[in-house]
């Protein structure tokens, strides 16, 4: 099975230590817990890939809750009302 994995590894681009930090960097900026803290505190890259895990499910969490509010104010509106028409154009 090592051998297998080798073979994997060796086929797929290595990502340089330099890209790397570039990388997790850039994620930094997008996570607002990481963010607002001082530029000059240490973050681990497992701690910044660990936010970043949180922040997209928190994410994904609100685009569902959206969804669901969403969908209730379609049912509670009549479907041919100007407020379905604003809402259908802005979905489309």
């Amino acid at each position: 099975m090592s051998n297998r994995r080798s073979r994997q590894s060796s086929s797929a681009p290595r990502i340089s230590d330099d890209q790397m930090i570039d990388l997790v960097s850039k994620l930094r900026q997008f996570l607002p817990e990481i963010r607002e803290r001082r530029r000059s505190d240490k973050v681990s890259a497992s701690k910044v890939l660990q936010e970043t895990c949180n922040y997209i499910r928190k994410l994904h969490r609100e685009v569902d809750n959206l969804s669901d509010r969403l969908s209730q104010l379609l049912d509670s509106i009549d479907e041919d009302s100007h407020e379905a028409v604003v809402i259908r154009s802005l979905l489309t």
